[in-house]
């Protein structure tokens, strides 16, 4: 075994979109006592060894051993400073994933952390843990909905050891709601083995698959709302539009966008924003009016400029300050209409809670990694 089965397998899932998007996922491999674990912001598509942060195990252990402040800033700030402190010396200038304590309390060689569209349609789903139980049994654990880092860590740590006491054996599947899947083994072509086996069940269980075709760049007045997007969002910010036919039809009516109008994960929040705005267009009246009245709207009731505008009878505006991260709100957009369609299986779509995406938007590991994504 070795760090280059490590860069492999990240490779794999890292450049497959039905599995990773974006700079989504993270990937780890243990040898003796290190923990080779992907670096915060680091893309799995292309990783090489200097992707990877070498952790110290034995100061990770010990993280364990300590009481944090109950509060949220403090708590967080305190980890994150313990973290930090346990990488190998040369590693100072990389940071390791927000998700290193999980991986390294998982008791496998391998562990491959990715977020699929039809995972996540279970996950995102309101029925999706009687689904899970009913699917994979008891070989899965259900971690319910809960903030990343630190605290995801510690009930996933209290699950797990639940389990093993219950059955025996270490558990090497675990859904995380509103998240995404972890994945355990001590060889690849194990990894392999149990994502093909998540994947073929949660296809042949899927009821819609959501309609892409008719792909279209340019659509009716979408120019002209692209430029008045770009100027409600400010100066040098960059506008990208979509049209299909799985956008067509979400974006009819305040009504259709209902199951894509929020947040289901934080790989969502970061890329594509937790409150996409829905512009109603009435066309007897103005349309700069109506462009500009809705963004004032959207940022007096949420705070935030939206990085998804989708305007209605016409498609889905992706808000970003380069083309690079416009194009990735759309990208993102379009994992979210995957994941509500898929979700229709299982009881329809459920949106992370208020309070947990509030966490994420003011969250300092993730702004971290919004901020790398963003540089040219």
């Amino acid at each position: 075994m070795s760090v280059q089965e490590l860069i492999d397998i990240s490779r794999l899932y890292g450049s497959n979109p039905a599995y990773v998007i974006a700079g989504g996922g993270n990937t780890s491999f243990k040898e003796g006592a290190t923990l080779f674990v992907k670096g915060s912001g680091t893309s799995l598509g292309d990783i090489s060894a200097e992707g990877f942060v070498k952790m110290d195990r034995a100061k990770l252990a010990r993280i364990w051993e300590k009481e944090y402040p109950h509060d949220e800033d403090q708590r967080e700030a305190a980890v994150l400073a313990d973290m930090m402190a346990a990488k190998q010396r040369g590693e100072e200038s990389k940071r390791p994933s927000v998700e290193t304590l999980l991986h390294d309390l998982l008791p496998f060689t391998f562990v491959v952390h990715t977020h699929p569209s039809l995972v996540n349609g279970l996950t995102c789903s309101q029925d999706g843990e009687t689904a899970a139980r009913k699917l994979f049994g008891e070989t899965c654990l259900w971690i319910p909905i809960t903030n990343p880092g630190y605290i995801l860590s510690a009930a996933v740590k209290k699950a797990a050891d639940a389990y093993r006491v219950r059955t025996g054996k270490p558990a090497d599947l675990i859904f995380l709601q509103n998240h995404g899947v972890f994945v355990g083994a001590d060889s690849i072509e194990e990894i392999k083995a149990i994502y093909t086996k998540i994947l073929a069940v949660l296809d042949q269980k899927i009821a819609r698959k959501p309609d892409f075709s008719g792909k279209i760049g340019v659509y009716g007045d979408s120019a002209d709302i692209a430029r008045l997007l770009a100027a409600c969002a400010g100066q040098n910010f960059r506008v990208a539009f979509e049209r299909n036919a799985e956008f067509a039809r979400l974006t009819g009516t305040g009504a259709d966008f209902a199951p894509v109008s929020s947040a289901f994960t934080p790989d969502h929040i970061v890329y594509s924003g937790s409150d996409p705005l829905f512009i109603t267009i009435d066309d007897t009246k103005g349309l700069p009016e109506q462009v500009r009245d809705a963004w004032k709207r959207h940022l007096d009731k949420t705070g935030r400029a939206p990085k998804i505008a989708a305007v209605q009878g016409r498609g889905i505006f992706g808000i970003g300050t380069s083309e690079k991260t416009a194009s990735l709100a759309i990208e993102l957009f379009t994992d979210t209409a995957k994941v509500a369609a898929y979700s229709e299986s299982f009881g329809g779509p459920r949106f992370m809670t208020a309070d947990k995406i509030d966490f994420i938007n003011n969250w300092e590991m993730e702004k971290y990694r919004s901020k790398v994504v963003e540089k040219p």
